[in-house]
């Protein structure tokens, strides 16, 4: 197992070729990354439908949650939230702000595009019909909530996200064999659904699969909007999923081990 010196200096590397990547490639990586977590999502909707009792719900979901992170970090995706963590390298003089802030920009909206396929696949192949449609009443009820979510909550929310997201990545890290980083990653990210904070990424799944559901299978949803899911869910949980990346944990890390 690495230590956690050791794992700050093995960043220092990844995170300097990340904003080296040219467009396309990120861009594409980005892409399957927003899908990866998507398809997470998905799952995690699927398995805790027809649970008894939220608790149980957000445990069964827990479980299953990772998968998507798994898929990016094994796969070599891009992620918003988990590359946050590039910090250690311009910080420590191997990359450049300006490269950092490309590579989040350019991430940022291939995660979109992911997401946003698979809210379109999920709905129209009527995956959402399952257990006679409780399912989709589910995924609407979920982008509802995200969509009227308080800025502080949100803010907040996606703090404690990304502090759990990126100690996962950085866990990873830690172990060279694939089932040691299986294991290492796992438990922060379960962690992170149980507690119910706010994934920007992953919303970029959650939302439009709800706005499209609407439509698909006919479910009233009073609150649900465009507005709602770009201003009021999206901007504070970025900010959020932001600072708990970059302050939170790869600065700190850095100013302890660099």
């Amino acid at each position: 197992m690495k230590s956690p010196a050791e794992i700050a200096s093995t960043y220092e590397n990844i995170g300097t070729s990340k904003t080296q990547m040219n467009f396309r490639k990120t861009f594409l990586l980005a892409i399957l990354a927003g899908a990866f977590i998507a398809m997470g999502g998905l799952g995690s909707q699927i398995a805790s439908a027809c649970a008894p009792d939220p608790s149980l719900a957000r445990l069964i979901s827990s479980v299953v949650f990772p998968i998507g992170l798994f898929m990016v970090l094994v796969g070599g995706a891009e992620l918003f939230t988990g590359n946050c963590l590039i910090i250690i390298s311009v910080l420590s003089g191997k990359a450049t702000v300006k490269g950092m802030v490309k590579n989040l920009i350019i991430v940022y909206m291939g995660n979109m595009v992911g997401g946003l396929i698979i809210a379109l696949l999920a709905n129209y192949s009527h995956t959402y019909a399952f257990a006679d449609g409780k399912l989709a009443q589910a995924v609407v009820s979920t982008a509802i909530a995200k969509s009227n979510i308080s800025f502080s909550d949100g803010l907040l929310k996606g703090i404690l996200c990304n502090i759990l997201v990126c100690m996962a990545v950085w866990c990873s890290f830690a172990a060279d064999e694939l089932a040691g980083k299986v294991f290492a990653l796992w438990l922060p990210i379960m962690l992170f659904i149980i507690g119910g904070f706010e994934h920007c990424v992953a919303n970029m799944y959650f939302i439009p699969a709800g706005m499209i559901a609407t439509s698909v299978y006919g479910i009233a949803a009073d609150g649900l909007s465009l507005f709602g899911f770009l201003v009021t869910n999206l901007i504070p949980v970025t900010l959020g999923n932001i600072i708990g990346g970059v302050l939170c944990v790869g600065t700190t890390y850095y100013l302890i081990y660099k």
